[in-house]
């Protein structure tokens, strides 16, 4: 059987979007913690939260991270958050949420 692309969906999880969004930005935020050659210390002094979290974050582990906090993270570390709404791309099911970073 193919995938659908989506390893959630694959999966057969409900939140299936939330859980690739957050997957997303996680991303985004360990690629600019790396470029910034911030220590898991810094960042969780900027992110106001203890270390182990921020390890939990650069291991993907994020069950205790909304994506309304991965984006507030962004913000803390000086990047701007647009979001975009269009009319839903053809050939589509569903609506698509995706991360770009600039």
């Amino acid at each position: 059987m193919a995938g659908s692309g989506d390893v959630f969906v694959d999966l057969g999880f409900a939140d299936a979007g939330e859980r690739k969004l957050r997957v997303q930005l996680a991303m985004r935020l360990n690629e600019l913690l790396k470029a910034r050659r911030l220590t898991q210390a810094q960042a969780a002094e900027i992110f106001g939260i203890p270390q182990p979290h921020v390890s939990e974050l650069a291991n993907y582990k994020l069950s205790r991270f909304s994506s309304e906090r991965l984006l507030r993270f962004l913000t803390l570390l000086d990047r701007d958050v647009e979001i975009v709404i269009r009319p839903k791309a053809k050939g589509h099911h569903s609506g698509l949420v995706s991360v770009s970073g600039a």
